[in-house]
């Protein structure tokens, strides 16, 4: 058992020693064992235990895991920690002042400026664009037969995204915005952020002002019409004052959304088919579950509400495969955790993928076992903030229902349409940057479920 995480908001004295760890070499501590070993965190918290430090990025950094440590961060003491604070300036710089890194009333206030967008009525309305987009994408795939899924999946996530939250047209170049944003992405954990042309973070600059540039358009050309994507919501949407986003901010909030809309999405689908591709008998009971459903015409969101092991698998991706492995957060008030003093001005993770392989949580944490979420089993619900591959407390995924909605319909028409299987020789190890995904990008072969097949699953 592991030994119990005591929180404590009294005594918060530095003679409390730091926690256990290294900080490396000067300057750039250990940045750069921290990017390119995807064992680094697994490693450190094996040598150190739940809490240790480094330096990473530029900063003195406190490493926790837990769903104690989850909890203390995401929700019982958020006030000690900025979210502004926590993230490397590549974000900041690449993404604008977003509501990624905004805190407190400023958060609060645009965060429910934009929640129309992902809730209620707007998802209802999303429905069929997804399936019509996704549709067209597997139609397509299936042309091609053998395919490298993690590329071609990023551009249809960035396509529905970029219709449904910025009302982007059939006309508009798809491919080319989402070149940008793979040049954007690929700036984030950039380790020199030269601003040369030539550079991956230079490129990143260039790829992120196209962008901006894009969206204002989008938004003059929408101008005072109704709009009911999530861009036309946030236009017209106005604050208890009547006061509504000005343009600088709905460029940034838009460009966020994007982000958030599209790479975490990508992820998870790309794991979910690979895990499906490995446990055929899992794979064979969610469409048999398609099956049952009956659906002869367009998915809604009743359809959906009832595909009860599909939601298991998805919960289990998200356990198994987190698409992050990990949240920032600037200290902006010390604390003593576990009996280690964490200075103001450190920054802290919070790791998502060591809590969702605690084994006092979880059973056989390394298996894919989609039945740990049964109402039967509920593994997640021992301990609160064991699953956080979404976040948790009052700054959870914004877009979590969205997402969600997003790959059910994928699933759905994938499970009742097509058979794939996963090419042999190739590399499935995974790398965590920017978002998890297998280096090999997962080849297949995909095609229709009524072709005759000699190793159906």
């Amino acid at each position: 058992m592991k030994k119990h995480i005591k929180a404590e908001e009294s005594s918060v004295k530095p003679s409390n020693s730091l926690p256990p760890g290294r900080l490396g070499l000067p300057l750039v501590g250990e940045t750069i064992q921290f990017l390119l070993d995807p064992d680094f965190g697994d490693k450190r918290e094996k040598q150190y235990g739940s809490i240790y430090k480094t330096n990473i990025l530029g900063r003195k950094t406190v490493f926790m895991s837990g769903a104690q440590a989850n909890k203390f961060i995401l929700s019982s003491h958020i006030d000690y920690f900025s979210w502004g604070k926590g993230w490397p300036n590549n974000f900041q710089e690449l993404l604008g002042r977003s509501l990624f890194v905004q805190d407190g009333e400023e958060h609060k206030r645009n965060r429910k400026l934009l929640m129309p967008a992902f809730h209620g009525q707007a998802l209802t309305k999303y429905v069929t664009t997804m399936e019509q987009i996704i549709s067209k994408y597997l139609s397509r795939w299936e042309k091609q037969k053998n395919l490298t899924w993690f590329p071609q999946m990023k551009q249809m996530t960035f396509e529905i995204a970029s219709v449904l939250l910025l009302g982007s047209s059939p006309e508009d170049n798809i491919e080319l915005l989402a070149k940008w944003f793979g040049d954007l992405s690929n700036g984030l954990f950039a380790i020199l952020p030269i601003r040369a042309s030539w550079s991956k973070y230079g490129k990143a600059l260039a790829a992120r002002d196209h962008l901006l540039e894009y969206i204002e358009q989008q938004i003059e050309k929408k101008g005072s019409s109704v709009q009911e994507d999530a861009l036309g919501l946030m236009i017209q949407t106005r604050d208890e004052a009547g006061r509504s986003l000005s343009k600088e901010e709905i460029k940034v909030q838009a460009l966020l959304l994007l982000f958030a809309g599209h790479e975490t999405t990508t992820s998870m689908l790309v794991s979910f088919c690979m895990a499906l591709g490995k446990h055929p008998e899992i794979l064979a009971k969610a469409r048999e579950e398609q099956m049952a459903l009956g659906i002869e015409r367009g998915l809604t969101l009743e359809k959906l509400k009832q595909m009860t092991y599909l939601e298991q698998i998805i919960k289990e991706v998200e356990r198994l495969y987190p698409p992050v492995g990990g949240g920032f957060r600037g200290v902006v008030k010390p604390f003593v955790f576990n009996g280690y003093y964490v200075p103001k001005d450190w920054i802290v993770t919070y790791r998502i993928n060591s809590s969702h392989q605690d084994r006092n949580v979880f059973t056989n944490p390394q298996q894919f076992d989609p039945d740990r979420f049964s109402g039967e089993r509920e593994e997640h619900k021992k301990m609160e903030y064991s699953l956080v591959g979404f976040g948790g407390g009052p700054r959870f995924c914004l877009g979590y229902a969205f997402a969600q909605m997003e790959m059910k319909i994928f699933a759905s028409l994938l499970l009742r349409n097509y058979l794939w299987e996963i090419s042999p020789n190739q590399d499935l190890t995974l790398d965590a940057i920017p978002t998890l995904h297998p280096r090999s990008g997962l080849k297949v072969q995909l095609v229709s479920k009524e072709l005759p097949q000699n190793n159906q699953h």
